[in-house]
């Protein structure tokens, strides 16, 4: 996207990727199907020691700007849920538009170049094993350390470090949760049971599905709300939201009446477990909203994630501190960091890849 921009402007551009291909995270996102863009994106779908900095550029490239792309690309393309937007064939159709505009807008692409050396004095020189390259503008687009099998590497917050940029430190976000051995004995055999829940983190909540795993939790509500937990802090979840467990009549009937009930509310293994494992302390109204209300505000904490390897960003960055809000330019003259490399993280939904296209945008009008 950033080249595109430059290019469009008469700039000469060339795009060094380190990958035998391009757009390697473009193609396996989304299932394959490219979740582009959110057209619900705002500034508060962002993580960042500046909540503010990315408002600029989300202002001025905006998802509809690149829908426009979209569809003057003719690809088909459908809403999926919560405004996220996925391209009806494959990823393929994004990667091949934006090559396609890069094409026209006369860039160079460099494929299988791996740089040995970033220096600076007239210029940029960033040598690499098949020859050297000279600019008088450098662009940083490396993302971050998520997919390590995909080929992401350090090197974005190595070069900035290299050049006195503050880094804020990198760590996995939208990753799953691994929970410590005895709550995996608790629920881990539950693998693959998928249900509605309210994640909570202090003020910061995500109503979707969970899904547990043989290790942990995942599913769409504890991806988001992995971004904003610290190791060793407990998140709150509602099993049921704006639902009651506890049926309203024949109470004294006991188990087997609450068990039929809550396997009409929660998936049924998971319905069996909560009373296996926990059952009300009695039949009492007190004993039964005490239980209730411990389901609605069940809080577990995590031993680990499942870091990097399974995380889909990374949080942290190039300190926004160093850079300009409105051309991504740092405190170095003519060094630019834009997208996933700097400290600002989308939540789940299409809101990353808008940051990169936003972020590449606002970087290519400036060169």
């Amino acid at each position: 996207m950033c080249a595109i921009e430059a290019g469009r402007r008469g700039r000469r551009v060339a795009i060094l990727e380190r990958a035998s291909r391009p757009g390697k995270k473009i193609l396996i996102s989304g299932g394959g199907r490219c979740n582009f863009t959110n057209i619900h994106c705002r500034p508060e779908n962002f993580l960042s020691e500046n909540l503010h900095f990315a408002k600029s550029a989300l202002a001025r490239y905006t998802p509809a700007d690149f829908l426009a792309l979209v569809e003057k690309h003719r690809i088909p393309w459908h809403e999926k849920k919560l405004g996220q937007l996925f391209c009806d064939r494959a990823s393929s159709d994004i990667l091949n538009m934006l090559l396609a505009e890069a094409d026209k807008a006369g860039v160079t692409l460099f494929c299988d170049t791996n740089i040995t050396e970033v220096r600076r004095n007239d210029a940029f020189h960033v040598l690499t094993r098949t020859g050297e390259f000279r600019a008088p503008a450098l662009v940083v687009a490396t993302g971050g350390l998520s997919i390590p099998k995909m080929g992401a590497t350090g090197f974005g917050y190595d070069l900035a470090r290299h050049f006195g940029l503050k880094v804020v430190e990198p760590r996995p976000a939208l990753v799953p949760f691994v929970l410590n051995s005895a709550d995996q004995q608790r629920l881990c055999d539950l693998s693959g049971v998928s249900t509605r829940v309210i994640a909570s983190i202090g003020r910061r909540h995500f109503d979707e599905n969970m899904l547990v795993t043989h290790r942990g939790l995942s599913g769409p509500s504890i991806l988001q709300i992995s971004s904003y937990w610290q190791s060793g802090t407990p998140l709150s979840l509602d099993l049921a939201p704006q639902q009651l467990l506890t049926p309203n009549s024949s109470l004294h009937r006991g188990l087997p009446t609450l068990r039929a009930h809550l396997r009409t509310i929660l998936p049924q293994r998971l319905a069996d477990r909560l009373v296996d494992i926990d059952p009300p302390a009695g039949w009492t109204i007190h004993a039964l909203e005490d239980w209730e209300r411990r389901w609605h505000h069940w809080p577990i904490t995590p031993e680990i994630t499942e870091g990097f390897a399974k995380a889909e960003v990374t949080a942290g960055g190039v300190s926004t501190s160093e850079l300009s809000a409105k051309t991504m330019e740092s405190r170095i003259p003519g060094l630019f960091f834009i997208g996933e490399v700097v400290d600002v993280t989308g939540h789940l939904g299409g809101f990353n890849f808008q940051w990169a296209w936003a972020s590449g945008a606002a970087a290519g009008r400036a060169l």
